[in-house]
């Protein structure tokens, strides 16, 4: 994957944000490891593992949408997007972003009164470790939906008079350009006898 450089403030601290985020998928790796040694070879398995990954998945999972939004890779209909000029991109940016904060200020409105409930009464998860995902999951969401929003705005400002479309830099086309670098092959030349 290719990643945009960061622009602005917003997009260094969310960027930081989910370097560390990026850790967790190794973390469960690892406890998983030890729970399946523990399990099966030790013939101990523990009470913990499962949440715990449960727990940080559902972190990863959270934290990936500001990543996807700091990128620019969320859903958006190309279709459309890609044969309009620039300032109808623009309309399509406005709409989307206004949508974006409608979206979070509705989920945050809707979910507070439940959130704060869970993390003043140390809701836990039930189980026989019963750690307190609820209590720190449910308010977790609510300040992820505020910083999806703050990171599309963002996007919009530091967007707005950028040249460099991103949907320009396609994916596709650098990895083309890679592979064209990785067997030697500067330019396009026609084959022998096919010349105009």
């Amino acid at each position: 994957m290719i990643e945009h450089k960061r622009k602005g403030w917003v997009d260094a601290i969310t960027w930081r944000f989910s370097r560390v985020a990026m850790l967790l998928p190794a973390l469960i790796v690892a406890i998983m490891s030890y729970e399946v040694f523990m399990r099966y070879v030790l013939e101990k398995p523990t009470i913990w593992v499962n949440e715990m990954s449960l727990w940080m998945g559902g972190w990863v999972y959270l934290t990936a949408g500001i990543y996807a939004m700091q990128q620019r890779s969320h859903i958006r209909i190309t279709i459309l997007y890609d044969i309009v000029p620039r300032w109808i991109r623009k309309l399509f940016d406005i709409i989307s972003v206004t949508l974006i904060v409608i979206w979070a200020f509705c989920t945050v409105w809707g979910g507070f009164n439940e959130g704060w409930d869970a993390l003043l009464n140390w809701e836990r998860f039930g189980t026989a470790w019963d750690p307190p995902i609820p209590a720190t999951t449910q308010p977790l969401i609510l300040v992820i939906m505020v910083i999806i929003a703050i990171q599309a705005v963002s996007n919009l400002f530091t967007d707005w008079n950028d040249e460099d479309d991103p949907l320009m830099t396609d994916e596709m086309q650098a990895e083309i350009e890679e592979l064209k670098r990785a067997q030697g092959v500067d330019d396009y030349q026609p084959a022998k006898g096919t010349e105009d």
